[in-house]
């Protein structure tokens, strides 16, 4: 890091500022996607593991036990390299956003399984004695009450799927920290590993805080909603 107050260094990262550019894209647009799996994959495990069926809930208990006690970087891997070598490569992106996807919808799946149990049981029996489905009361009553508890470790995930988006580098992605240490040990670049780590954690940072402060404020404005209805 003694380089960090070079200007030479300074300079490289300005000249060769699209390497970076493009490494932010790159993990921005798998963070949204593999968000949106993470989501998806949450709420459908997490609404198995509290259906009541046995068989549902056994399949969510599967799913998160055994994505939660393996390693991200060992499931990447096993999808990148066991589809390459069988010939049905779906190339280094796709995997990355994949694995990730999985990997953390099985703690979304936590999360929103927490968050439903939360709600007291008497809201299940009345929504069921006013003729509501199971569906019908999940998405009017039960989850418009949990979302105020499902909230905050939700985010606590999305902010930790963008930053596991570095994992990709074990595969040769092209996401941020790949190109950064890309950047760092190239011919012609290498050496300014001060700029060079500065300015990717900072891209790191300008995505997820904004991403915290919008939660938090939504997190608020629900609770402060339910205060004055309660009121």
């Amino acid at each position: 890091m003694g380089n960090l107050f070079c200007a030479d260094a300074w300079l490289k990262i300005w000249i060769y500022k699209e390497t970076f550019i493009v490494g932010f894209l790159t993990t921005v647009e798998t963070s949204v996607f593999a968000i949106l799996i993470s989501l998806l994959l949450g709420i459908v495990f997490g609404l198995f593991s509290t259906s009541g069926k046995t068989i549902l809930g056994a399949i969510s208990r599967v799913y998160v036990e055994l994505i939660q006690n393996t390693p991200l970087l060992l499931q990447i891997c096993f999808l990148y390299y066991a589809l390459s070598f069988s010939g049905h490569s779906i190339g280094i992106l796709l995997s990355g956003i994949i694995s990730i996807g999985i990997y953390h919808g099985a703690y979304m799946a936590e999360v929103i399984r927490a968050g439903i149990l939360s709600v007291p049981k008497g809201q299940f029996e009345s929504a069921q004695s006013q003729g509501f489905s199971y569906g019908g009361t999940m998405f009017y009553i039960i989850l418009p009450q949990s979302i105020k508890i499902i909230l905050p470790p939700m985010v606590n995930q999305l902010v930790n799927l963008i930053k596991n988006t570095s994992c990709l580098y074990i595969i040769g992605g092209s996401d941020l920290i790949s190109l950064t240490y890309s950047f760092v040990t190239g011919a012609s670049t290498g050496g300014a590993y001060g700029p060079a780590y500065l300015v990717c954690g900072i891209l790191f940072f300008i995505f997820c805080y904004p991403l915290s402060k919008i939660a938090s404020k939504w997190e608020n404005t629900l609770k402060k909603r339910d205060r004055v209805t309660a009121g």
